[in-house]
Formats: structure tokens, C-alpha cells, sequence
């Protein structure tokens, strides 16, 4: 063989030498990749609660509210608050004229000391006719005095027990007429029955007010209330001392317990009222009475569900999948769906409460991959 010969068969070989070793670098690196375990994030199906709930449009309503009224007749002297103060339980809102009222106090005030005077003399007189019973009882037996004056005497003691008894029953009506003056010099102040605000002002300075009528509006703002009208085919899942979820026009969530359900139909919408103490937490905006709010209702009993994280699910033309994972592989398994449950789904089939399913990375495995649980997960 030739110098030529020789020179070009050395140099094929190096070139096959060459050419294989690409091609075992190559298979290598596509088998240690495809061994490469993928990192992953998983959540583990499991066993909760449903409960169906329907959305009600209710109203914030007050628990007290109405009209603040004077309790007697008389002159209004000053109106001490305006629509929208707020005021204390005992403020006082209106102030009427007292001058007649105070010297019709004055009045019965001197009757009871007049009566009281009336007591003490009668008291003493009683005292004297005592004492000549007690007189002539120890000379009736002797010609110093006749029957006839001591019967005298004894008759006069139970005149002035009676007149006594009389003048107790003056003292009584005296001072009966006293408190019934102070009462109405009390009232002639009228005071707020309760802690709220002042919504309109009904009556002004100077006007003459009988009573019971109307001096102010108000309600209170501290203690409302959630009233919704919920129709009779949906009460079922209304139970005594059940929690629902209440949503507010700020789009603030709050939560509320069943009080009462009002035994009234009305016969046009077919529904009952439905009244709820609300737990109000932090708000964006101020409350009102009669403020709309959102309160779903519950329908039905509650039930148990198998549910699944909604990241784990992966939508595809022929159906759902999930990655399950079995000792540390990505399994695929198709999955049947209910209904949304929050972040996680009803899972009808395809899935046992317990299992260990993708939650992140899941868009890049593929069925049998080798996978590693993040450590976060």
C-alpha cells in the first residue's frame, strides 16, 4: 500500500472515530436529560364541605329608629340638635319652657309642708284628749266626775286618731301631687332613648308642642341589622343559629347569623323576611340604614366532596387531565369535574381524597416523567 493509501484510510478512520463519539455524546446527553427529574409544586386531593348558596339582595336596617316625642304640653324654649348629630343615650335633644311648671312645683311643694304642719297638730291634739281619757279614768269611780264626761273624753281621743289618719291622707295626695310636678319638670327635658343620630328635626324654638307629639327623627347606626326578603321554596337551608356570607357595595365580605325568620308571606313576591345579626368588620365606606347588601343564602344541606386544587386540573380538547404523583413519577389521569368551589373544584371521578396531585410545573410534564417536590410545596 502506498503512502497515498495509507494516508487517506488513517484519515477515515479518525473521521468514523470522530463521528461516533459525536453520536455517543449525543445519546448521552439525550438520556440524561430525559432522567432529569422535573421540580414541581403538588396539593393533595381531599374531603370538604359543600354547601350551594344563592345570592339575595338584602338591606341594612336599624334596630331602633323612629320618632323622639315630648311627654307633655308646653312652649319648645330651645331645639339642641341638628339632622345628622350624633347623640348619647340621656343626651338632651329639646329643652321646653319651665316657668309654669316650676312654680306649679313651688305650689305643691308649700301644700306638703302644709299638710306636714296639719299632722303635727293633730298629733298634739290627739296627745290632750289622751291624757284627759287617762284623767278621768282614774276619777270615774269617784263624785269628782260623771260617765257621761268620761265617754266625752274617750269620743274626743277617736276624733283626733281620725283626724290624724286624715292628715296622713293629705300628706299623701300633698306629696303624690309634689312628684307628679316633678316628673313633668323632668320631662319638660327631652332626652335621646338611645345612642344614634338625629335624622330630621321636627319641631323648632317657640312652637307649642302637645304631648306625644314629635320633636325629632333618629335611628341608630351601632346596632343594624340585615334584612333580606328570601323566597319560601329557598328557606330549607335556613336554619336556627346558620352562618352565611354577606357582601357589601364596597365589595367588602362580612359574615352574619340567622335571628329570626319573620312568619309573614307576602303574597305577591312569595317571600318571607329573613332577618340577621351581621358581624361587620372593616368597611370602605360608611354604613347607612337601609343600605343594599348581598347575602347568600344557602340551598339545601350541606355536603361532603372530594375537591382538587383548580391549578392541578389541565384543559385539553378531549377532556381534563391532572398529574398524579407515584413514587416520585408524574402519572396522568383524566379527571370528572363539578362544580367550583373557590380555588379548588368538585372532582366527580378519576381521583381518591389523598392523592398527591401537579399543582406547578404541570404544563411541561410529560406522562411517566420523573418528578422532584419542591420543598416550599
Amino acid at each position: 500500500m502506498n503512502e497515498s493509501m495509507k494516508s487517506g484510510f488513517v484519515y477515515g478512520c479518525k473521521r468514523i472515530v470522530v463521528a461516533a463519539l459525536c453520536l455517543f455524546l449525543v445519546f448521552h446527553s439525550s438520556v440524561s436529560a430525559q432522567e432529569e427529574p422535573a421540580l414541581v409544586g403538588v396539593d393533595a386531593v381531599k374531603t370538604e364541605p359543600l354547601i350551594q348558596t344563592i345570592p339575595v339582595i338584602g338591606r341594612l336596617v336599624p334596630r331602633q329608629a323612629g320618632t323622639v316625642a315630648a311627654r307633655i304640653n308646653g312652649p319648645v324654649q330651645h331645639v339642641l340638635v341638628e339632622a345628622g348629630d350624633r347623640v348619647q343615650k340621656n343626651d338632651v335633644i329639646a329643652q321646653l319652657d319651665v316657668e309654669t311648671l316650676t312654680a306649679e312645683r313651688d305650689v305643691a311643694d308649700a301644700a306638703v309642708e302644709s299638710a306636714n304642719a296639719t299632722m303635727t297638730t293633730r298629733k298634739a291634739e290627739l296627745q290632750l284628749a289622751q291624757q284627759e281619757v287617762k284623767r278621768l279614768e282614774r276619777l270615774k269611780d269617784s263624785a269628782a266626775t260623771t260617765k257621761a264626761a268620761y265617754d266625752d273624753a274617750r269620743q274626743n281621743a277617736s276624733i283626733a286618731r281620725a283626724r290624724i289618719s286624715e292628715a296622713q291622707a293629705a300628706i299623701t295626695a300633698a306629696r303624690s301631687q309634689l312628684k307628679l310636678t316633678e316628673i313633668r319638670l323632668s320631662n319638660a327635658q327631652v332626652r335621646a332613648p338611645y345612642t344614634g343620630v338625629i335624622t330630621q328635626r321636627l319641631a323648632e324654638s317657640g312652637s307649642y308642642v302637645q304631648s306625644g307629639q314629635a320633636i325629632v327623627r333618629m335611628l341608630t347606626d351601632q346596632e343594624l341589622e340585615l334584612e333580606a326578603d328570601v323566597p319560601f321554596d329557598r328557606l330549607s337551608g335556613l336554619i336556627e343559629g346558620a352562618r352565611v356570607n354577606v357582601g357589601l357595595d364596597d365589595q367588602t365580605q362580612h359574615s352574619a347569623v340567622l335571628r329570626a325568620i319573620i312568619p309573614e308571606e307576602n303574597p305577591l313576591t312569595r317571600t318571607r323576611a329573613v332577618r340577621f345579626k351581621v358581624e361587620l368588620g372593616n368597611t370602605e365606606k360608611p354604613l347607612a340604614a337601609e343600605q343594599s347588601a348581598t347575602v347568600f343564602i344557602p340551598v339545601g344541606v350541606p355536603r361532603n366532596v372530594v375537591s382538587v386544587h383548580k391549578d392541578a386540573v389541565i384543559r385539553g380538547g378531549e377532556g381534563n387531565i391532572v398529574y398524579l404523583v407515584k413514587d416520585d413519577t408524574a402519572k396522568m389521569r383524566p379527571v370528572q369535574l363539578g362544580e367550583a368551589l373557590g380555588s379548588r373544584i368538585e372532582v366527580m371521578g378519576g381521583l381518591n381524597p389523598g392523592d398527591v396531585v401537579v399543582v406547578r410545573g404541570n404544563e411541561r410534564l410529560r406522562p411517566d416523567q420523573p418528578v422532584q417536590v419542591a420543598p416550599s410545596s
